[in-house]
């Protein structure tokens, strides 16, 4: 770590020395790394640091390799830096503080708050209802907090499979009449009338949890930015059911969602409109992102035979 960077953060945690510790991460095609450092002299035991470094080559999994993909990456860290610096949540919808950002050249530092030490120091692979139901919760209150927000600063239509941004992937696709209507089903997420501010990538990997599961907090803001809640639910409940399970446990779940959001939002809130609108876009969420991996990896585990179910229900609206 370069010595300006060290003495960033020593600054802003008016820490005497610092140690570094793990890394944490690796981050996407090799764009930099997630390290957590050490600190003495201050009420912090340690924060934890997003470095983001451009390569000269990126290393993408999928083989996406462009220029147009490299673009994309580096406005999404000017996303998630502008969302740390000028957005704020409450202990309702918990995201780790943010303590000092700064961007020289083609590297960028935020230094955050380091959850493990607030008590959200577990990870979860595979979950249970209590903490589906968990993660659910922080969405609503997210939606909830930010419905009528305008997205200053962050993507214009957030998410990262976003069509506007997936133009390779669409044309990689082999499935003809989801291609065609691929713009038609973009319109109509985009066409909503309650919109609020949706994380974009909000999968179970971003969700650090407490001890017991209950509570929960986010990190990843890169595709943060403005839309239909659908889109965070149907990316989260994808992330950690198979499609059997989805069949069965979607409709309570959703249930669940939607009494949070209507706890959490404001008093002046249609809500039964607002829920009308959300349900009716849940397929057509959930179809979005079908769009995108049978663009992007059309082997990918999720493929499976409740998207396509949905897909076809969205296709057949359409028509009508």
């Amino acid at each position: 770590m370069k010595p300006e960077h060290q003495d960033l953060i020593l600054r802003a945690c008016a820490a005497s020395s610092l140690r570094v510790g793990a890394k944490m991460q690796t981050l996407w095609s090799g764009y930099g790394e997630i390290v957590r450092l050490h600190l003495e002299g201050c009420d912090r035991p340690s924060v934890v640091v997003k470095h983001v470094k451009f390569p000269q080559e990126a290393a993408h999994p999928g083989g996406w390799n462009t220029d147009r993909s490299h673009t994309r990456k580096v406005r999404s860290y000017e996303v998630e830096t502008h969302w740390y610096r000028n957005y704020y949540t409450d202990r309702s919808c918990r995201t780790p503080a943010c303590l000092a950002v700064c961007s020289h050249g083609d590297e960028m530092l935020i230094v955050l708050e380091d959850l493990d030490a607030a008590g959200y120091d577990q990870r979860r692979t595979s979950v249970k209802d209590r903490e589906i139901k968990a993660c659910l919760r922080w969405l609503a209150h997210f939606h909830a907090l930010f419905l009528g927000v305008p997205p200053e600063g962050l993507w214009p239509v957030g998410t990262y499979w976003h069509l506007e941004t997936r133009p390779d992937e669409l044309e990689a696709m082999d499935d003809a009449e989801l291609k065609a209507a691929a713009g038609a089903i973009d319109e109509t997420l985009n066409g909503c009338v309650f919109k609020t501010l949706v994380h974009g990538d909000a999968k179970l990997a971003n969700f650090c949890f407490s001890q017991g599961g209950e509570d929960v907090a986010a990190v990843d803001f890169q595709y943060v930015g403005g839309g239909c809640g659908m889109k965070d639910v149907v990316y989260f409940l994808g992330s950690c059911m198979e499609e059997r399970e989805c069949e069965k446990r979607v409709p309570g779940l959703l249930d669940h969602y939607f009494t949070e959001l209507k706890r959490s939002v404001k008093k002046d809130v249609d809500f039964g409109a607002l829920e009308k609108e959300w349900r009716e876009m849940f397929a057509f969420a959930w179809t979005d992102f079908h769009r995108f991996l049978l663009g992007w990896r059309p082997g990918h585990w999720k493929i499976n035979r409740y998207s396509k179910q949905l897909t076809k229900e969205v296709l057949l609206k359409l028509k009508l």
